[in-house]
């Protein structure tokens, strides 16, 4: 299992992409979190297979309808914490 934080930056707040990522989320199998940032971007925490982590950026670049990414940053991280959930905070 391997643990990503994305940093998603464009107009990613208020257009549902919380809840976008949220559904790609569970239905990857992913574990972690999903919040808004002060800064007006979007951080995503994500555990899971290479796979699914892979198909999940792509999904995060793409974001829903209303929204416009600009950037996804992503930084691979240590696994210190285990989530037993995808949930948005």
């Amino acid at each position: 299992m391997e643990t990503v934080r994305y940093t998603i930056e464009g107009q990613v707040q208020g257009v549902g992409y919380r809840r976008y990522a949220l559904h790609h989320a569970h239905r990857l199998y992913l574990h972690g979190f999903v919040t808004n940032l002060e800064d007006g971007a979007v951080e995503c925490l994500a555990q899971g297979t290479v796979e699914a982590l892979t198909e999940f950026e792509m999904i995060l670049r793409q974001g829903p309808q209303h929204a416009t990414v600009t950037s996804v940053n992503c930084e691979e991280l240590p696994n210190h914490r285990l989530y037993h959930t995808f949930r948005i905070l």
